[in-house]
């Protein structure tokens, strides 16, 4: 029989793996909540035009790397590559229901690309992103990009280089996207086949390409922040002012860009030297030109998105707060364990992780279980300690022993164990 096992580029996340990603699932609700974004869950799997009018049909992403099958009724959907365009198609269908703009959302869970699989890059991966949608003042964006560099220094993860560019606006985006053909249309030849797909398709692609031999050529390429048109301008000196305001370091990364029409004004990334080529750990922009794109009016919007793959790579394994067994109860005969049965139920209760022994097995197998559980306490019942009236609390640690009365076995239980 064939061996069943995960398919390629999919990946099981076990107990002791696992705990870390829900800590910080924890720490992103508890910093997006004080930031005052609300969390939104959309559809794994959307209608297949909302991808190839948000993202573009000549994207990589779009051409090579979704997953698209016909739904039942004849219909293409494809499971979502990205977290964004749900968002916007959400915020448009229940635009009714949001009374109050800016609308400030945040997300987590699992996206979908067919790619070749890497380091902290899997065909179902994960992300964790954040979007304002309604709002144009600069201070958006800097708003957006403090949460950001609060949340991985509260999580431990330090090293991280904030770039930040402009990409323009529909104005002053033209005769950009000109000064670089005029650049490159020298130089087809160097190029490599989708670059020059992109020359003439989108020409700022071009500076994202990961080529060597590209990279080389858009060394000198123009520069998007030096064709600015005066709104520009005063939206990319206002953030710059307000991250300085906030004693947040940035670089400014000329050709650091957005491969999209929508995308407007800011770009900026976060990057670290600690995960190889694929350096960057949150990437995001505004994205003013993406809500009318989709059907609604003229909305402007922001948003980042960061991969928790990545994050995990990066996480300080002294930073990781496990959920381990607090307490394990070793009940030693029958009457033990209809005894302190009902008082492993009140524990859990309390928020105290705790498992009890098979009351029918020996003290030394119960240690054993508890040891391999890494329980903090064992409290151990039998027959001696019924007639006592007393059982006995080890710390599994430090080895040493506490008696606890049976009549008050949950309170001083709780007493003796609780931080």
């Amino acid at each position: 029989m064939e061996k069943l096992n995960a398919l390629k580029g999919f990946k099981d996340l076990l107990p002791g793996e696992s705990e870390k990603w829900e800590w910080v699932a924890s720490a992103v609700r508890k910093t997006f909540h004080a930031f005052g974004f609300s969390p939104i869950r959309t559809p794994i799997l959307e209608r297949t035009r909302l991808f190839t009018r948000s993202i573009g049909e000549t994207t990589d992403i779009v051409e090579k790397e979704m997953y698209t099958f016909e739904d039942w009724d004849g219909k293409p959907v494809t499971l979502r590559p990205e977290g964004t365009a749900s968002v916007v198609r959400a915020f448009l269908e229940h635009r009714h229901q949001i009374l109050a703009l800016p609308a400030k959302f945040y997300y987590q869970g699992p996206m979908f690309r067919h790619e070749r699989p890497q380091a902290g890059r899997l065909r179902q991966f994960h992300q964790v992103g954040a979007e304002i949608i309604g709002e144009i003042d600069p201070e958006q964006d800097v708003e957006l990009l403090s949460l950001l560099s609060y949340f991985f220094q509260r999580i431990g993860i330090s090293d991280l280089t904030l770039e930040i560019n402009s990409l323009g606006c529909t104005v002053c985006r033209p005769p950009y996207r000109a000064a670089l053909q005029g650049y490159f249309g020298a130089q087809l030849d160097t190029l490599c086949e989708d670059c020059n797909r992109r020359f003439h398709q989108n020409p700022l692609r071009i500076l994202d390409c990961k080529k060597e031999s590209c990279k080389a050529i858009t060394t000198d390429a123009p520069a998007s922040a030096n064709h600015l048109c005066q709104e520009c301008d005063a939206h990319f000196k206002a953030v710059q002012e307000g991250l300085s305001s906030l004693k947040l370091p940035f670089v400014i990364s000329k050709h650091l860009v957005r491969g999209l029409d929508y995308y407007t004004k800011t770009a900026f990334e976060m990057t670290t030297q600690n995960l190889g080529a694929q350096n960057a750990v949150a990437a995001g922009g505004r994205y003013d030109g993406l809500v009318e794109a989709l059907g609604g009016a003229s909305t402007p919007a922001i948003g980042f998105a960061m991969g928790m793959e990545r994050l995990m790579q990066l996480l300080p394994e002294s930073d990781i707060r496990y959920s381990a067994l607090q307490l394990f109860i070793v009940p030693l005969g029958e009457a033990a364990h209809q005894h302190v049965f009902p008082v492993l139920y009140d524990l859990r209760r309390k928020n105290i992780r705790s498992e009890i022994g098979k009351s029918g097995a020996a003290l030394k197998k119960q240690m054993k279980q508890a040891d391999r559980l890494n329980a903090a306490f064992v409290l151990i019942v039998g027959e001696q300690e019924m007639e006592m009236g007393k059982a006995v609390l080890r710390n599994m640690k430090t080895k040493e022993q506490v008696e606890i009365e049976l009549f008050n076995l949950l309170e001083g239980v709780i007493a003796q164990i609780s931080p």
